[in-house]
């Protein structure tokens, strides 16, 4: 396990230690790079308050992360941070997502919506190379209940969509998948790009990869399946460690994680992972100019992201991290319990901090106050809660209180 936890003493020396391997802006001559520090002017690199704080240092110094730093060359110019983002890459997939020994590419991308967008841009190139088949043979399947970054990427990437229903409790079934799949087949597909959810945005909900397994086995067509993280990544492989939604499992081949959302890093804060040989089916050689060339749907982003995450991380270590997502389950549990207590109807995978309520006219007034999120906010079926760091049950009792008060009815 490569994954510890360290000292604040510790990672600040790391982390000027790897600012020091990147080039200095402000001292050294650089004619030719098209970038520079933060505006002195507006950003002061004297100013004593980035001492002690890595990130905001790491966000002035401003290393640009441009391409994949796990595939080969990379810009040399930030060589130390991008060492940093490795480090991320490595904890994630092969500490969290169970790799192993085996060697992970990847990157830190601008959100869940790019890496899904990554995976699903790969397997269709990856098709359209490796298979010889066009974008009218591709079928991009997932669930009912999957982001809305599969519909986005579809539609830019020329490939089409299908979604397989759930059942009332939010599970993808053989038989709905099966309906899936053969209407695709009807319609020309014979190479499947499958988005497997850990924990849907709405919901929390998991979809079995042994029922989309099971389907497009029996129909015997090439298929590549991506887990959606983006929500669940650095929860579910802590709540339920017997997940298979991970690189111990030979069928997943890629992963997003988003660490913007539990994790609390700094939005536009994504994780794309993926198997090695699987990144140059992206690659741009057209950007001749960066060294390593890209092979990212972003292009140039900023390294502070990426330190922000190895901060986060290596402040819990392995055990620290087990242990708040412990305590947040005890709380969704505390949540549920209290719900049922009040006959009021929800739904939850068990191993999520998600409660998702049905929505009913008593309760419209309650969710506004306390700001549950809809499912949609032209017309209102779901109301979600989000149990999270600042979502303790002191803040929990007054919402039950006030639904006690009503008498909800849901």
């Amino acid at each position: 396990m490569t994954w510890k936890k360290w000292s604040s003493q510790e990672m600040n020396q790391y982390i000027d230690q790897k600012l020091s391997e990147n080039v200095n802006f402000k001292d050294e001559v650089l004619l030719g790079v098209p970038a520079s520090h933060l505006d002195e002017r507006v950003f002061s690199q004297e100013d004593t308050r980035l001492h002690n704080a890595p990130f905001l240092k790491t966000l002035v110094a401003n290393p640009n992360h441009i391409g994949c730093h796990t595939t080969g060359n990379s810009e040399n110019f930030f060589k130390g941070t991008h060492q940093i983002e490795r480090e991320v890459i490595d904890i994630c997939a092969k500490d969290i997502l169970k790799g192993g020994n085996e060697n992970f590419d990847g990157y830190i991308a601008s959100g869940g919506t790019e890496a899904n967008f990554q995976a699903i841009w790969i397997y269709r190139n990856y098709f359209n190379q490796f298979a010889h088949c066009n974008n009218d043979q591709i079928a991009l399947i997932c669930s009912e209940d999957s982001h809305y970054s599969m519909d986005k990427a579809a539609g830019i990437l020329g490939i089409s969509i299908y979604k397989t229903r759930v059942n009332e409790d939010r599970e993808i079934t053989n038989a709905f998948v099966s309906e899936t799949i053969k209407q695709a087949i009807h319609e020309g597909k014979n190479h499947f790009i499958v988005v497997c959810n850990m924990m849907t945005t709405m919901f929390g909900s998991v979809d079995s990869i042994d029922v989309y397994l099971e389907v497009l086995k029996s129909e015997n067509v090439p298929y590549k399946i991506h887990v959606d993280g983006a929500y669940g990544g650095f929860y579910y492989p802590f709540s339920n460690e017997a997940n298979d939604l991970n690189f111990a499992n030979p069928e997943v081949n890629s992963v997003t994680l988003d660490a913007h959302k539990m994790a609390q890093a700094p939005y536009g804060t994504g994780i794309f992972l993926i198997r090695k040989n699987f990144m140059k089916y992206a690659n741009t050689s057209a950007a001749s100019y960066v060294e390593g060339e890209d092979a990212t749907l972003i292009g140039s982003r900023s390294g502070a992201n990426a330190i922000a995450v190895w901060l986060i991380l290596n402040t819990y270590g392995p055990y620290g991290w087990f242990e708040k997502i412990f305590v947040l389950q005890k709380r969704t549990d505390w949540l549920c319990d209290a719900l049922e207590e009040l006959n009021i109807r929800y739904y939850r995978n068990p191993f999520s901090n998600i409660v998702t309520l049905h929505a009913c006219n008593s309760i419209q007034e309650i969710a506004k106050k306390y700001h549950l999120v809809p499912d949609n906010h032209h017309q209102v079926n779901w109301h979600k809660i989000v149990v999270m760091d600042h979502v303790n049950i002191e803040k929990l009792t007054p919402f039950i209180e006030a639904i006690k008060q009503k008498e909800v009815v849901c």
